[in-house]
């Protein structure tokens, strides 16, 4: 691997590509050297505000000198095209959530990269929040005792606008799903990252709040995880709210309960306390008048929680190891929310997790 700052280029320049161009912009160790469209004059636009080379030709852009490394943000059914050409030409790749709509062609994407010997990330960038390895932690260590309940909240709202606004969103080939595949999807990966795998799961979604989409705007799904733990999954965007509401994860057992919500604590205790306890509490305290990250407006996401997600690409080039958020572990997100829309196309029967 070059010792010079790793090159990379961004592939779709939507509202997300932005946060990869600030994150980007910010790090020490990389940089964006180029970005593509299939539109010239957009990709030229986007080149003269964040840097860059600006492309319209897809083979172009895959051989500017100097690319390492190609973030994939193009929608979400759009991901295994573009990612088996970068692999192709020998670049590592990095993709937005969901890494595909199916775990069919997220195989592809795992093959692909494997057989050209390069790296492939996801981006779950909730991973990072330093709340996040506190409970991660909590739960290695058996701080809960005997977990009972691990439960995913995110109680959002989209306005019909925003399903109005692209031809793909809400669609089953290229958004792969409504609130659980677009937004749930990053709390689901963080539910998955802290308790492990889920088994089996019963499910029921619904279209409520929004009109002229394929897809679920609201759903619930009960989960067993392979631990034995149960699990409540509730995924909307159909709530509305002026700010929004935190997306929340729940752990509770006989040891002890954490409510994380967002990358803050709304609980932390614990039946055997420790001195760090009180710090935490105080470090990570929710505030009375918290705003959901991305709850009622996408945009409003802070760009530094994806550049946390890149700086662990970059380290995992330079280290030789694969991402935090390998291909195996962004699939895993995808897999379960697949066995949820199985369970609720068949009425909610318990559909096991694969």
């Amino acid at each position: 691997m070059t010792s010079r700052p790793l090159g990379f280029g961004i592939v779709g320049l939507g509202m997300i590509a932005r946060f990869h161009a600030l994150s980007l912009e910010a790090m020490e160790d990389a940089g964006l050297v180029a970005c593509y469209s299939r539109d010239q004059t957009k990709a030229d636009a986007f080149a003269s505000e964040h840097g860059g080379q600006g492309y319209g030709e897809m083979n172009a852009f895959l051989a500017h000198p100097g690319l390492d490394v190609v973030i994939i943000c193009t929608p979400s059914g759009a991901h295994l095209e573009p990612t088996l050409a970068a692999a192709e030409a020998g670049k590592h790749v990095v993709c937005e959530k969901p890494l595909e709509v199916t775990t069919a062609r997220i195989d592809q994407m795992i093959a692909a990269c494997d057989a050209a010997g390069v790296l492939l990330a996801g981006i779950f960038p909730r991973r990072f929040n330093p709340a996040t390895a506190l409970l991660k932690t909590a739960v290695e260590e058996g701080r809960f005792g005997q977990i009972n309940l691990a439960d995913a909240y995110v109680k959002w709202w989209r306005t019909q606008d925003y399903y109005d606004s692209g031809a793909w969103r809400g669609t089953w080939a290229l958004d792969g799903g409504g609130a659980l595949m677009n937004q749930s999807i990053h709390t689901i990966d963080l539910l998955l990252h802290v308790m492990g795998d889920a088994r089996s799961v019963r499910a029921e979604t619904r279209l409520i709040a929004h009109e002229g989409i394929e897809v679920e705007d609201t759903a619930v799904a009960i989960l067993e995880f392979a631990s034995g733990a149960l699990g409540v999954i509730q995924g909307t965007t159909a709530s509305w709210s002026a700010d929004g509401h935190p997306a929340e994860v729940q752990v509770t057992g006989s040891g002890g309960s954490v409510f994380m919500s967002d990358d803050k604590f709304r609980v932390w205790e614990f039946r055997e306390p420790r001195d760090d306890d009180a710090r935490i509490r105080a470090e990570f305290a929710l505030s009375a008048n918290a705003e959901g990250a991305g709850a009622a407006d996408p945009s409003s996401i802070d760009f530094r929680w994806h550049q946390r997600n890149l700086e662990d690409v970059v380290a995992a080039l330079r280290e030789g190891r694969p991402s935090r958020v390998s291909g195996p572990e962004a699939r895993r997100s995808v897999a379960l929310i697949e066995a949820i829309y199985r369970s609720a196309s068949s009425g909610g029967d318990k559909v096991e997790v694969g």
